[in-house]
């Protein structure tokens, strides 16, 4: 069951040039709000790690 409700960051404003997620199936939904086509899944536990990782600047290295 999909919870349609895409959120977006509060950060985000009324731009259209942002990251949303959802639930569905007990799975996390990513998308970028321009592109709505192209979806990304994962876990609860990997998009976790992912935030965790990304709050922790471990991925700048990859910039």
């Amino acid at each position: 069951m999909h919870q349609n409700n895409w959120q977006k960051s509060s950060f985000s404003s009324s731009s259209d040039n942002c990251v949303e997620i959802r639930t569905a199936d007990g799975l996390i939904e990513v998308r970028e709000s321009d592109d709505g086509e192209l979806i990304l899944r994962t876990t609860a536990t990997s998009f976790a790690d992912l935030l965790r990782s990304i709050k922790a600047d471990a991925l700048d290295h990859h910039l």
